[in-house]
């Protein structure tokens, strides 16, 4: 069984995939897949990356780095649609020519056959769409990888999507927010707008009606407790698309600007070329959070706009439609221009004295040496955006007891430019979070949570008595301080 799958669930899925795509006649590019000819990552200048993590969604890793890219550089990561690959996204949807003009880093993952029947990304399985599962957790582990490897900036990295891709980075922005600084859904999906192959067809042609608030808690729910940074999300949308309809595009709209906690009503609206309108939503200090790109007339696919002129990319063909260069458009939103977005790094220098002042079993206090010029301070746990504060000092809230946590801090300046990192400094939360275990005599042993004995197994640090040492005796053991477990067959609350 490929690593991607879970059995019998999985079986379920690909059966109810490839049942669909009879009927449909592969009508679809979501879960039926996109009917296109598809070349296998092999474009020149596009290299596969090897051994960059566990990888429990059975991904391959494709990266496109611009010769003499400089540390520091942001990085995109760009997923493919339905029967489409690496390869295919990186000689069609326009991004390589802006990693060259701007300077960036792409990443473009690539599924296969043996995780979908038609190579789509998982978007509307929660084993692979949450956050530290599946494919969702082997993009994270390419993140993490394009990082160490190129030297990205870790606070600008950013996910692009058509299609079954727009909706995994729907769920992406939603599970990893910590990760991603921005993102766009191209003819995608909202985030966990489906859980199941059957709602993924409700969504696709008829989602569901919910309030900007509603779709805002399934973001919320889906990112990590205590989230107050969200990333800046572009949408895409043609107007004739009979495959995802243009009211998903509403919906991304009232999902993310409630998550920002702005209104749905535009703060602008501009016409741009190929019969497209823009509409922008500002956050509270009037940058731009969510942006929405409606192509008059344009069915189901990626906006490109073959040609050499400044605001023209990509190749025309199946999935990619000859309307408008969304590439440019969207590496602008982001300020990978280093104009549009206000994300290039500024010039005051790294906070010095950065110290932990008190923890507790949920938060950690900061402070640090103020810097001259600085109007706020951008504050970074493990290397993404937790918080912005006004002073030299930040409590961080929500966090897991008993867990050590790293800190940057960096100076912003009235243009809103984070400057240099300071150096980085542990603060580690007090207590312990229980933790509970259901499984047989025998893998508890092999999992260390207990030992065997003369045939018999007992819990480790209390040695309480479990049974016999056997695959068939199961007990359920609670873990309530570092390697010591008890048995708690009658309820485990963690």
């Amino acid at each position: 069984m490929p690593t991607g799958f879970r059995a019998p669930e999985s079986r379920r899925l690909l059966g109810g995939v490839r049942r669909w795509l009879t009927a449909a006649a592969g009508a679809l590019a979501l879960t039926a897949g996109l009917v296109a000819t598809a070349p296998q990552a092999s474009a020149a200048g596009l290299t596969q990356v090897t051994g960059f993590g566990s990888n429990p969604g059975n991904l391959s890793m494709y990266a496109y780095v611009p010769d003499g890219l400089p540390a520091g550089a942001p990085l995109v990561v760009a997923l493919h649609g339905c029967t489409q690959s690496a390869g295919d996204y990186y000689a069609n949807s326009g991004w390589p020519k802006f990693a060259d003009r701007y300077g960036f880093a792409l990443v473009f993952p690539q599924t296969g056959s043996a995780n979908n029947a038609n190579s789509c990304f998982n978007w509307f399985e929660p084993g692979d769409s949450a956050r530290g599962q599946g494919e969702a957790l082997s993009i994270r582990q390419m993140v993490d990888k394009a990082v160490a490897q190129y030297g990205s900036d870790s606070r600008r990295v950013y996910v692009t999507g058509l299609s079954a891709g727009g909706g995994m980075t729907a769920n992406l922005l939603a599970a990893y927010p910590d990760v991603f600084a921005g993102g766009a859904v191209d003819s995608g999906l909202p985030a966990s707008c489906a859980t199941s192959v059957s709602a993924a067809y409700t969504c696709m042609y008829s989602p569901p009606d919910r309030t900007p608030a509603q779709w805002g808690d399934l973001v919320r729910s889906a990112a990590p407790a205590g989230t107050r940074s969200w990333p800046r999300v572009a949408i895409w949308q043609g107007t004739a698309d009979t495959t995802v309809v243009p009211a998903n595009a509403t919906e991304l709209r009232d999902q993310w600007t409630n998550v920002w906690g702005i209104g749905q009503t535009p703060s602008r609206t501009e016409n741009l070329s190929g019969g497209t309108t823009l509409s922008v939503y500002d956050d509270p200090t009037g940058r731009p959070a969510v942006q929405v790109y409606s192509v008059s007339g344009m069915r189901h696919g990626l906006a490109v706009d073959p040609g050499s002129g400044t605001e023209q990319c990509g190749t025309a063909g199946t999935y990619y439609l000859d309307t408008i260069c969304s590439s440019y458009h969207t590496a602008r939103f982001w300020g990978l221009d280093g104009a549009g977005g206000g994300e290039t790094p500024g010039t005051l220098p790294a906070p010095t004295g950065l110290t932990v002042s008190a923890t507790t079993d949920s938060t950690a206090g900061l402070r640090w040496n103020a810097v001259a010029g600085a109007v706020s301070y951008e504050v970074y746990r493990d290397g993404a955006k937790a918080g912005t504060t006004t002073s030299a000092s930040f409590t961080d809230t929500g966090l897991a007891t008993g867990t050590a946590y790293g800190y940057t801090v960096a100076a912003v300046d009235a243009a809103g430019r984070a400057g240099a990192v300071s150096a980085s400094v542990t603060a580690t939360t007090t207590g312990y979070t229980p933790t509970c275990h259901t499984a047989s005599n025998y893998d508890h042993t092999a999992a260390g949570r207990a030992y065997q004995s003369g045939g018999y197994t007992y819990a480790m640090g209390s040695g309480q008595a479990m049974g016999l040492w056997n695959t068939f005796t199961t007990h359920t053991l609670k873990q309530t301080s570092p390697g010591y477990y008890v048995v708690a067959d009658s309820g485990c609350s963690s």
